[in-house]
């Protein structure tokens, strides 16, 4: 006896649009009649709306295909459509030959049928802010770029300011450089700019900047130092508008602006960390929430969160476990016959995970801190690969805990900050004078009473 097995419709009244860059196909059913194809102007995008709301259609589905889909995406959402926003990979499975018709009927089939997910999309105010964040991170990437054609130039003009100095786009280094452009060429003259933190000497550096001053090379290294000179002009604009930005989302919610207590800014502040106040901030962004003081976690790291998740992200995932498997930071095991045939974390990344790795990493170089232990545990016995991702994942973890359950950060083990631990070296030679010299407290007029 031959049984039929019928899938139940779950969304009765959807459609399917297969997105392109130049048209939509736009499917409300499995008939050929019913796939139709719209432009991608801003007539068309409202023809595909009045098209669907005149079939009565209330649930749309379509791919997430490169940035083709945002314009449509935001005028389907103007117009009060329920919007599935699916990866790519859950609808490529369609048989036959691949054409744009076929897709979006496919598309509206598996949306009847319940099938799709939607992928996670941050409210619009975090939107805003992303773009800033990643514009910002755009300029640095080109600061980065003109900073080793400079140093190239410079080792083409052997003149081996790299040797002499830490950083050739530091204090030292710049004025140096910017010096050189202007066509100071003295070696002893350009060694006068040495900063007093500088460790080697100004004979030093006098002798490693005697170059054999070809003009071509002067003329690479100009350009490329102007244009340093230009991105850092732009990654200050986009400091300021992030701040303006932040500041204004803060005041406009009331128990935030309401925080009096401050965050602790015990962590050195990198030279391409945000020129604002990050610190707090971000302490009254998450309500009262340090990220902070998770060890590891840098002011670069914190903006990543705040402009890619936001704070009210995090409440899209009902468990820790979700935030880290969206992250692909979770193992994904395959069993088969009872056996687990594989565990490996699944390919795939984004920039949240970009940047706790990156954390991770940094924890791996610390000492006797909580995160630290956890990291070379896993490395003694897996490797210091397996070791970041496993210790990038804890830190999904305890942020997610931190931000939806609004607990600080507790770990077994202290971690001490740059500046509490000059503190505590001061104190303890303190002490160490006082009981050398046996000074009593009458002795300096301190009163006991």
């Amino acid at each position: 006896m031959n049984k039929k097995m019928e899938l139940d419709i779950i969304n009765l009244h959807c459609a399917g649009i297969d997105v392109g860059s130049r048209s939509h196909f736009v499917a409300i059913g499995q008939d050929l009649s019913d796939v139709k194809e719209f432009g991608v102007y801003a007539e068309d995008l409202q023809d595909i709306c009045n098209w669907l709301l005149g079939n009565g259609i209330n649930s749309v589905a379509m791919e997430s295909t490169g940035s083709y889909w945002q314009n449509l995406y935001a005028e389907l959402a103007k117009n009060g459509f329920d919007i599935i926003l699916a990866n790519g990979k859950f609808t490529k499975n369609a048989k036959g030959k691949k054409t744009d018709v076929k897709d979006a009927r496919w598309i509206q089939k598996l949306h009847a049928l319940g099938l799709l997910s939607s992928s996670f999309l941050p409210d619009e105010t975090t939107e805003i802010l992303r773009t800033y964040c990643r514009q910002r991170t755009n300029w640095l990437q080109l600061a980065a770029e003109a900073s080793n054609k400079m140093q190239k130039y410079l080792k083409l003009l052997n003149m081996r300011l790299d040797v002499v100095v830490k950083d050739v786009c530091g204090l030292t280094g710049l004025k140096i450089i910017e010096d050189i452009c202007k066509g100071n060429l003295d070696p002893n003259s350009l060694a006068k700019h040495r900063h007093y933190n500088c460790r080697k000497s100004e004979e030093e550096i006098a002798k490693a900047l005697k170059g054999n001053n070809r003009q071509d090379f002067l003329f690479g290294l100009k350009q490329e130092f102007e244009s340093y000179q230009f991105y850092q002009k732009k990654i200050a604009d986009c400091d300021k508008q992030i701040d303006r930005f932040l500041k204004k989302q803060i005041n406009l919610d009331p128990i935030k602006k309401k925080l009096k207590t401050k965050a602790k800014p015990y962590k050195r502040i990198n030279k391409n960390a945000p020129k604002i106040e990050l610190n707090q901030l971000a302490f009254q962004y998450f309500g009262g929430i340090d990220l902070m003081q998770i060890e590891g976690l840098s002011h670069a790291t914190v903006l990543t969160i705040i402009s890619e998740i936001g704070s009210e992200g995090f409440n899209k995932f009902p468990t820790a476990k979700h935030f880290t498997s969206w992250m692909r930071l979770a193992p994904n095991n395959k069993i088969s016959g009872g056996k687990v045939l594989s565990h490996r974390t699944p390919k795939g990344s984004n920039r949240i995970k970009t940047a706790l790795r990156q954390a991770a990493n940094a924890i791996g170089n610390l000492k006797d801190t909580h995160l630290s232990n956890f990291f070379r545990k896993i490395a003694f016995k897996k490797g210091r690969q397996v070791a970041v991702s496993a210790t990038a994942r804890k830190l999904a973890v305890i942020i997610w805990n931190m931000v939806t359950k609004k607990q600080a950060y507790q770990p077994p083990t202290d971690y001490l900050f740059l500046d509490q631990k000059r503190k505590m070296g001061l104190v303890k030679r303190i002490k160490k004078q006082i009981n050398k010299f046996d000074i009593k407290p009458e002795d300096l007029d301190f009163s006991t009473s």
